[in-house]
């Protein structure tokens, strides 16, 4: 085992894909000269040249279609965008052409192709700097929206989303890069699709993914001082989403709450609210509830943020409210 930070498993699975396959290559804005934005990409282009780690100019609808057409083509493009903030510029391409290519030729092209780089909030950056899209690609079939909470997860899945034959949006935390972890010195791979069970507990499940998941881990702790059994579940894939997992889960606790960084309205937790009570109504000993930002952009002052944003303190109050107490 090794330790690597969140930024190194990154890196790692797109070197290792890269040495495997001649046909993968990384592009985005300051991936190559600058080792990346957030120096994920650090030292790849000295070791795979100009032609396989390009910077782009900053023009997002642009080289979103230039992969796209060379993904089309035969080869396995990895797309960085400095923050998910920014593919909204090139979210045509994605939508319009990615997702619906295969379906639109009659199986003739596929798109083997990853859109990665951070999603959500990371501190005062504002509004426009601090937004969660997840459910936004989730709702558009024929993509793949993978949302890793550790280096672990991070590192097993790219490799898996760089070798998968669909688009996949892959989305990480700028506020996670620095996270450290024990990983494997070998090789590994996890499935997409494959929720985990982080914690096991007995009397409520929290199910969550990305960074946020991290307020449901230190409530669990505080909540076990007082014997209450947390068990979470890590999404890790929001889609395809491992509703098993979920479902098994909530059999056994009979409570249900959703912690997810973004907008309650239509979002992540909406979709695993109505399958739940569709699928386990009968389970459940009290009402779902869900746990998300505030239903308006994000502030910038450091004490509305605070506000804003989900803690442990907003799920400690949650699991008591479905636990009667």
């Amino acid at each position: 085992m090794k330790t690597v930070q969140f930024r190194e498993a990154i890196c790692e699975a797109m070197s290792e894909e890269m040495r495997r396959d001649e046909s993968i290559y990384l592009m985005g804005e300051e991936v190559a000269e600058y080792n990346g934005a957030y120096k994920a990409s650090k030292g790849m282009l000295d070791e795979f040249g100009a032609k396989r780690v390009i910077d782009t100019p900053i023009a997002e609808l642009g080289f979103a279609g230039v992969a796209i057409g060379s993904a089309m083509n035969g080869n396995r493009p990895i797309v960085e965008y400095m923050t998910f903030n920014f593919s909204l510029v090139g979210i045509d391409q994605i939508i319009n052409n990615a997702a619906k290519i295969r379906q639109m030729s009659g199986g003739q092209f596929n798109c083997p192709i990853v859109f990665r780089g951070p999603t959500a909030s990371a501190g005062q950056l504002g509004a426009t700097h601090s937004q969660a899209f997840e459910n936004w690609f989730a709702n558009t079939p024929g993509l793949k929206v993978i949302v890793p909470s550790n280096p672990y997860d991070a590192k097993g899945l790219l490799k898996a989303a760089i070798r998968d034959d669909d688009p996949v949006i892959f989305m990480e935390s700028e506020q996670m890069y620095g996270d450290k972890m024990e990983i494997p010195e070998g090789e590994y791979i996890i499935p997409i699709g494959v929720a985990e069970t982080k914690r096991e507990g007995t009397d409520v499940t929290i199910v969550s993914f990305g960074k946020i998941i991290k307020e449901a881990y230190k409530a669990a702790e505080e909540l076990a001082k007082e014997n209450i059994s947390v068990e979470i579940i890590d999404l890790r894939t929001v889609r395809p989403m491992d509703h098993d997992a979920i479902l098994k889960s909530v059999k056994k606790t009979n409570r249900l709450i959703i912690l997810e960084e973004a907008w309650p309205f239509a979002s992540v937790s909406t979709e695993i609210t109505y399958r739940v009570q569709d699928e386990a109504f009968d389970y459940l000993d009290a009402p779902i509830k869900r746990i998300t930002t505030a239903d308006t952009p994000a502030p910038y002052s450091p004490v509305l943020l605070e506000k804003w944003i989900p803690n442990s303190n907003d799920v400690v109050k949650a699991v008591k409210e479905v636990m009667y107490l």
